[in-house]
């Protein structure tokens, strides 16, 4: 089992598949007997209640389409904006400002530390379906300890709808990303595998370091390369056993940068079409 809380039963016929969180369950499979029969099962250990086909499970609206499921927040980007008051306002390009540098002293306290610190909390629940939000989350996490003014206007910017300098060689940073890639690349492939999806081709990772792509394929180590040696051999037998492969990407289609700085709003547009997320239609 590669995910403590996903269960599945495989036969010759048959798979089905149980996902849970607390006392909250998703069941599916393509045999209807077998799903009954489980459902019967957990009816007479627990008492179960049936609510039916997915709709809503954690926050997150799921809707049937005819090539598979759409997953959404409307809902819960509703109800945040209503709690913080932010529904009638504008429409915003961006949800960070590139032209704001925040820091951890440059302003007058909030008197209710409490309020900035659920803005973030929510808006860090809300990337699961907004991936541009997470550069923004993640800078504006930095402030919880002493939120300050300025920090409370770029967390309502991010509602109206730089990275302290790191002490890591860029080959460095690059080489502990790729590796955190493939560990989960390595577990996504296991849990497939769980589900009856094998994943018999190397999955294509894209890297727009040639630097770092070059110490990850060349088999010999240089002296300014041993500070990165562990994540290099970890990567180096996932190429080798063809778990993975690296290919070069430049900057400007590194759909990661979604997720790692803010954007002006075109990039935004295209990386938010190439990772298949739109807007729910009115």
């Amino acid at each position: 089992m590669n995910d403590y809380s996903l269960f599945t039963k495989s036969t010759s016929t048959s798979l089905t598949v149980l996902a849970v969180y607390v006392d909250d369950i998703l069941l599916d499979g393509d045999d209807v007997v077998e799903l009954d029969s489980v459902m019967l099962f957990f009816d007479q250990q627990f008492k179960i209640k049936d609510l039916g086909t997915i709709h809503y499970f954690l926050g997150l609206e799921v809707t049937k389409c005819p090539h598979g499921y759409i997953i959404s927040q409307q809902k819960f980007t509703n109800d945040l904006l209503a709690e913080f008051h932010c529904k009638n306002i504008s429409p915003i390009v961006t949800p960070l400002d590139a032209s704001v540098k925040l820091y951890v002293d440059m302003g007058a306290p909030l008197t209710d530390p409490s309020i900035y610190r659920r803005i973030i909390g929510k808006l860090n629940f809300l990337k699961h379906t907004r991936p541009d939000l997470s550069f923004c989350v993640q800078h504006l996490s930095q402030f919880l300890q002493a939120p300050q003014v300025p920090h409370m206007f770029a967390a309502l910017h991010v509602l109206s709808k730089k990275h302290p300098t790191v002490s890591l060689s860029s080959t460095k940073v690059e080489s502990r990303a790729l590796r955190k890639v493939v560990a989960d690349v390595s577990w996504l492939v296991r849990v497939l595998g769980d589900l009856g999806l094998h994943v018999s081709a190397p999955v294509p990772i894209y890297c727009d370091s040639l630097a770092a792509l070059h110490i990850f394929k060349n088999p010999v180590f240089h002296e300014r390369t041993k500070h990165i040696e562990i994540d290099c051999h970890y990567v180096r037998e996932s190429l080798h056993f063809g778990l993975i492969s690296l290919h070069f990407a430049p900057s400007s289609t590194q759909l990661a940068n979604i997720m790692a700085m803010p954007l002006p709003r075109p990039f935004i547009i295209l990386y938010l079409a190439s990772l298949v997320c739109y807007h729910p239609q009115a």
